[in-house]
């Protein structure tokens, strides 16, 4: 495995691999077992795999967020070794922003406008630039991203589509714990009591989910049922929960099977997020079916 960390050293592994299909799965490390599913994704998709490791500082909106994000770089070139990556792109801040923030990619509307968009200013722009900067130093034909972050992923298909950018984005399926919890280099920051409090996101989109399939079509009630499940637990502050439509993110004041029921909450002040679609299977494995 080849680790790269300049823009030239990205570059010329591109070319010495230019008869490959080259899959880019880009992280910003901590890498857990849901990162190890989208290698294997996109192992499944070509023939050569970069991970990208780059904690992205113009995607976070609190500084004291970015400050705080895990860093286990070393682990993290170990666990990419062990799972057959070919090379890992380690850049530091300086070789991505070389010249400061002045260019920025943008999707506007209601894809960026809601949930974590309006919650988190800026959020999207950053992510949007970080990656466009990725696909165009890399050159994959294939990129692979989590479900996990749906409404990252349709703005950056949003963004590719727009730009007529020549990779296929490919998505892997969210990886959860056995109570339903997503997994997410976040979790890392939660002591074993905020780790219980956390399970309650996932528990409140299963009772939404589960009321709306029992005929509940009204959204209030069902963002209620949601709000209820996260704020018995001492330490949880909910951001947003909502109800969109998952084709445009319209709002959706009376809730359609496949609409998106989003949350994001404030775990012992770790900010996680979670998602289900209404009418599908629930989270946890109790609630298959």
């Amino acid at each position: 495995m080849e680790t790269l960390r300049s823009i030239a050293e990205c570059r010329q592994w591109r070319l010495d691999n230019n008869q490959a299909t080259v899959v880019l799965v880009p992280t910003m490390g901590a890498l857990h077992a849901g990162h190890l599913a989208l290698i294997r994704k996109a192992q499944e998709e070509g023939d050569a795999v970069m991970v990208s490791i780059f904690v992205n500082p113009i995607q976070f909106d609190d500084p004291s967020d970015f400050d705080d994000y895990p860093l286990t770089l070393d682990e993290d070139l170990i666990t990419c070794a062990q799972a057959g990556v070919a090379a890992v792109f380690v850049p530091q801040r300086e070789e991505i922003y070389p010249n400061g923030y002045c260019t920025f990619t943008e999707v506007v509307g209601p894809l960026t406008d809601k949930l974590c968009g309006g919650a988190r200013p800026g959020h999207f722009r950053g992510v949007a630039t970080v990656v466009l900067k990725l696909l165009n130093i890399i050159q994959p034909q294939v990129a692979v991203f989590g479900e996990k972050d749906l409404q990252q992923v349709l703005i950056i298909q949003r963004m590719v589509a727009d730009l007529h950018l020549p990779v296929r984005l490919s998505v892997g399926p969210t990886v959860r714990e056995a109570d339903g919890l997503p997994l997410s280099s976040r979790n890392a920051r939660l002591s074993q009591e905020s780790r219980a409090k956390a399970a309650a996101l996932p528990r409140g989109l299963d009772k939404a989910n589960a009321a709306f399939r029992d005929g509940q079509s009204l959204s209030m009630s069902l963002v209620e049922l949601v709000y209820e499940e996260l704020l018995v637990h001492p330490g949880v502050e909910v951001d947003y929960a909502d109800v969109v439509r998952l084709a445009d993110f319209s709002e959706a004041s009376t809730a359609q099977a496949g609409d998106l029921l989003a949350v994001a909450a404030f775990v012992d002040g770790v900010r996680l997020i979670d998602h289900i679609l209404l009418g599908g299977p629930g989270l946890s494995p109790s609630k298959e079916g």
